[in-house]
Order: structure tokens, then C-alpha cells, then sequence
């Protein structure tokens, strides 16, 4: 299913060879050529990071946080240990493109990781994968030892005085721990649950100590950020959204994949590679950035290029680049009945607004779904949401929060149809 066009991450992989994740055929595309340059020449700290803000590169998990300013967050000062942590818990329902970078090309983001590394004196990095994919994180792993036996990781890297371990910590598949202080609660052998900020993870983080948590698209991504340059990266995109991006494209399209293309790229090119809408049926609706992000009508969505500024004028999120294309048959009130459900089981249940509304958005949704709708419903939805969002400690809530939102807006016809006859206007299911 993976497809890859025009990226930096997989520049030259060709996934159709078995070995081509193997530390050989890294080195063949140029691997470690970064870290070899940055580590002889031992290039201060502050131009490593300098560089990774030029790049525009910002952060691939969600949020999209420039990533060099993250990094300068990192006290330097600090006298005991640091770390720098890689978030592969890729939990977001339709997003599959971390996966691929373990099991391809997992040797870029470990060389990513020893460069965050160097840049801001940790002595060690965990990457926390997601319990479903244990096949990846043992390739991961063996990817690891690689690194490892070739001198590029442990004591003295590549014989200087810079040394810097490297950890895979398997997660058991809760969502919240894609949640970064969730994350770093479970990595302590705690219950994944987030924590109250402030204090940040750069101040206090796993091991009470200064920590760096990035998502593993953003850590891939600085090998070729250091190799060819920072400006380089930035000019494959669009100004404030550097470089390439990896969108998982899912749903009603004939060719769904990763693809990896520049920033900026028009929607319409997004879906014209992935083969068109399937069955010749019309695009109804898409979901830009993974199942927390605002859906958004055809007619506004193929106005979009595919960057953080463009889906967020058109009031949805880029998140983490999971694409779900929906075709005209799609029930919407179905569409979000799974959706609602899916938060409701994943809340972590430590706020009460989020552990009682996320069941509460749920239970309604559903019932309209069912044909038991109540003329009240919609305003009730309204009223549950304004009590949940951004009354937590973590965005779970905001997360259930803004598919109801997007979706009674924007389709809300169905939904008052749905209430008056007592059955859904699009008479098929989501699927």
C-alpha cells in the first residue's frame, strides 16, 4: 500500500527490495553522511539547530511546532541528564505513515535521533512505538544493533568524544499515550495518563529530567536537513511550511497509500495520485488530518493546497497528514457515530468533562444514528461540547469535540432529517 513520490525521507528507497532498510543500503543513499560531517568537524551545537530553523521544518505528529525552536527550549546549561524522545505511538485513526518509516527506512530516523542528540547534549533517546505494530518495532530494533555494531551509536560515536544510547519501548496501544506527557508517563512504567503543564518536558520530563519529544516524521527529516541544507528543505515547500510532507490517504480512493510530496501541493493533485475517487463516485467530504481534525465539505477542500496555513483558513487542521476521502454515499451521521464511539473508549477518564462527555457526545450521536433522535439533540451536542473543550489536561476532549462540531455544520441537514423522520437521509453505511 505504501507509495512514495518526490520525498526527502524516502529518497531513493526503492520498497520493492527486501534489504532496502538494511544500514548497506542506507549508507548506498547517502545515510549518516550528516552525522559523519557534523560529529568530525564538531560543529557547535547552536548551527546544528540554527540550520533545523532554517529548514521551516515543523512538527509532523500534529501540532506543527517548529522543530528547531523546540530543540532550543533544551537548557543547555542543565548538569545531569538529558534526553530526547521520538513519539511512534501513531494511534490517530486513519494514520499509517510512521509505520512505513520503521519498516523502509528506519535507519533515518536514528540518525535523526543521534543528531537531536548531539544538538542538545542528551545522553540517551527512547522512541516509544505503537502497540499494533510490533513487526516494525522489531525491525526497529535490528535496525538498532546495526547502528550499533558499525559504531554509529553507543560510546564514542564514530571514534570522537560524543556518545549517545538509543532505546525502543514498545506501547501497548493506548491512544492517550500519543498524548507527549502520557507518553512519557507509560515510558516510566506508569499508568499513561498526562499530566498537569506547566512544568513543560523541557524543564521536567521523562525522569523528571529536561526532554525533547518529537514525532518520527519530524526526526527522519533532519538527516537530509543537515546534509543538503536547510534552505534546501525549505524551498520543497512553501514559506512557514518547509519541506516535504507524508499523507496517509485512506477511504474512497482507488490507490490509498503514503505519499510524500512537497508542502503546498494542491488537494486535488493529492487525490489525482491517488487514483481518483473509487468507482467513479463524487467526493463528498475529507478529513485533512486524522480523525480529531474538523471535516471539511468537497467545495472547500478542493480550494485547499495541502500546508498548516491553507486547511487552517479553511477551518480545519493538517494534523498528522491522515487523508479520509468520503464519496457521496457516506452517511455523515454514521461517519461520526463511529467516530464519537472511538473517543468515548479512548478517553484515559482522569477529567471528568472528558471521561462523562465523550460517552455523553456518544450516546447522542448514536441515537440519532438509530432513528431516536430528540429535537433537542443538535443544541444538546452544542451544549456537551462547550463544557468539554478546553476544559482538560490534555486535548482529548477537544479532539471528540471538534468532529461533532465540523460535522453538524457542516452537514447538519442530515442530522435534522435524521431527528424529524427518524431514519438517515443517506440510507447506507459508512464503511
Amino acid at each position: 500500500m505504501a507509495v512514495f513520490v518526490n520525498g526527502v525521507i524516502f529518497e531513493g528507497v526503492d520498497t520493492s527490495q527486501p534489504d532496502c532498510w538494511r544500514l548497506e543500503a542506507y549508507l548506498a543513499r547517502g545515510g549518516y553522511q550528516a552525522l559523519r560531517r557534523i560529529v568530525e568537524s564538531k560543529m557547535p551545537q547552536e548551527e546544528v539547530i540554527a540550520e533545523v530553523k532554517n529548514s521551516g521544518l515543523r512538527g509532523r505528529g500534529g501540532a506543527g511546532f517548529p522543530t528547531g525552536l523546540k530543540w532550543s527550549f533544551m537548557p543547555r546549561s542543565f548538569p545531569g541528564d538529558k534526553y530526547v524522545v521520538c513519539n511512534t505511538d501513531e494511534g490517530e485513526p486513519g494514520t499509517f505513515k510512521d509505520r512505513d518509516i520503521l519498516r523502509f527506512n528506519p535507519h533515518s530516523l536514528i540518525e535523526g535521533m543521534i543528531i537531536a542528540g548531539y544538538a542538545m547534549g542528551t545522553v540517551a533517546g527512547y522512541n516509544y512505538i505503537h502497540g499494533e505494530i510490533f513487526a516494525e518495532y522489531e525491525r526497529f530494533e535490528q535496525a538498532l544493533d546495526e547502528a550499533k555494531q558499525a559504531g554509529l551509536l553507543g560510546k564514542n560515536i564514530l571514534g570522537s568524544d560524543f556518545s549517545f544510547d538509543l532505546f525502543a519501548h514498545h506501547g501497548y496501544g493506548a491512544y492517550i499515550c500519543g498524548e507527549e506527557t502520557a507518553l512519557l508517563e507509560s515510558l516510566e512504567g506508569k499508568k499513561g495518563q498526562p499530566r498537569f503543564k506547566p512544568p513543560f518536558p523541557a524543564s521536567f520530563g521523562l525522569y523528571g529530567k529536561p526532554t525533547t519529544i518529537n514525532n518520527t516524521e519530524s526526526f527522519a527529516s533532519v538527516p537530509f536537513i543537515m546534509r543538503d541544507g536547510g534552505t534546501t528543505f525549505l524551498e520543497k515547500g512553501k514559506p512557514n511550511n518547509g519541506g516535504t510532507k507524508l499523507f496517509s490517504v485512506s477511504g474512497h480512493v482507488n490507490r490509498p497509500g503514503n505519499y510524500e510530496v512537497p508542502l503546498g501541493l494542491p488537494f486535488a493533485d493529492l487525490l489525482e495520485m491517488a487514483g481518483g475517487m473509487r468507482d467513479g463516485k463524487k467526493l463528498k467530504a475529507v478529513i485533512p488530518g486524522g480523525s480529531s481534525a474538523p471535516i471539511l465539505p468537497a467545495d472547500i477542500m478542493l480550494q485547499c493546497t495541502m500546508d498548516y496555513d491553507s486547511i487552517a483558513k479553511a477551518g480545519s487542521m493538517l494534523g498528522s497528514g491522515a487523508v479520509i476521502v468520503m464519496n457521496e454515499d457516506v452517511c455523515m451521521i454514521k461517519a461520526l457515530e463511529r467516530l464519537a464511539y472511538f473517543y468515548h473508549e479512548e478517553s484515559c477518564g482522569q477529567c471528568t468533562p472528558c471521561r462523562e462527555g465523550t460517552g455523553w457526545l456518544y450516546r447522542i450521536v448514536h441515537r440519532i444514528a438509530n432513528g431516536q433522535g430528540r429535537p433537542d439533540d443538535l443544541e444538546l451536542l452544542d451544549s456537551v461540547g462547550n463544557n468539554m473543550a478546553g476544559r482538560t489536561i490534555c486535548a482529548l476532549a477537544d479532539a471528540a469535540v471538534f468532529p461533532v462540531r465540523s460535522f453538524t455544520k457542516h452537514f447538519r441537514h442530515e442530522f435534522e432529517y435524521a431527528i424529524e423522520h427518524k431514519k438517515t437521509l443517506v440510507d447506507h453505511k459508512w464503511c
